[in-house]
């Protein structure tokens, strides 16, 4: 019987979403522990092992700046030893082959943004092989990061931003990462705690209350602001399906709310 409403369930949200006009995707850590990357809250998690509240602040940074980008560069690392999951690669195919579609992410791995660059050289590839003379279109459908990224970095004097994916070497505070531009220390491109989350919560808002739909994933749906998100949706009469192993506080909003794996259930649904 389980298996059957299951089955209705996963019908119905696939009609929801096939159903909706603009549809914002929120996704948490969940999606990319399916990649192999651990979250922080999970049993396994690397809040267990690090105290991030104490090192994740400005505080924190300049007090000893060699200690913090010592364990930013321990999850640098984790984040590039893994792959985007199937989950990862069929949202980018939605947002790229679908318009009004908005990924929105609190995860700060970078796995989503390597998804949509994947699935835009996938479209890229097939388009050429298609014509003789093609004109590609290979823009990557990008995610909003609402927390930044780690493999990005920003200047503490100037405030340049820009990528960086080079090893972090810690040894010291002489060995650390310096601008391009400036040679001044760089810091990672990370909101930490006490910061805002600038323009991308704003513009986030914005896409909730236009969506029709908004589909969240691998979220415990208890860190604010971007919790609301979906709320916002719902008060303007818009749907949330969610899809997580276990319940949270949007459960009970959900017209459909589906346990389970995001890489087992998110490509059913979007496909």
């Amino acid at each position: 019987m389980r298996d059957e409403i299951d089955s209705r369930e996963v019908e119905q949200a696939k009609d929801l979403l096939s159903m909706a006009g603009a549809m914002i995707i929120l996704t948490g850590a969940g999606i990319s522990a399916d990649s192999g990357l651990a979250t922080f809250r999970g049993a396994d998690g690397l809040w267990r092992n690090y105290r991030a509240q104490e090192l994740a602040t400005p505080e924190a940074f300049a007090e000893d700046p060699r200690l913090v980008w010592e364990w930013y560069g321990i999850r640098r690392e984790a984040a590039a030893s893994c792959e985007p999951n199937m989950a990862h690669l069929a949202l980018a195919r939605l947002a790229s082959e679908r318009d009004g579609v908005t990924i929105v992410t609190q995860n700060v791995d970078g796995l989503h943004t390597r998804a949509a660059e994947m699935v835009a050289l996938e479209r890229s590839t097939a388009e050429a092989a298609r014509m003789e003379r093609p004109e590609v279109d290979g823009t990557a459908r990008l995610p909003l990061e609402l927390h930044g990224c780690l493999f990005r970095v920003r200047c503490t004097q100037c405030g340049e931003r820009y990528g960086h994916r080079e090893p972090i070497n810690a040894d010291s505070v002489a060995t650390l990462p310096a601008c391009r531009s400036c040679a001044s220390l760089l810091r990672p491109d990370i909101v930490w705690f006490g910061e805002s989350l600038g323009a991308a919560i704003e513009i986030a808002f914005g896409r909730a209350q236009e969506a029709d739909l908004c589909l969240v994933v691998g979220t415990s749906a208890v860190v604010q602001p971007a919790a609301s998100i979906a709320m916002v949706v719902r008060q303007a009469g818009g749907k949330i399906v969610e899809v997580n192993p276990e319940p949270t506080p949007l459960t009970s909003v959900a017209a459909v709310s589906l346990r389970g794996g995001a890489a087992e259930l998110v490509p059913s649904l979007v496909s």
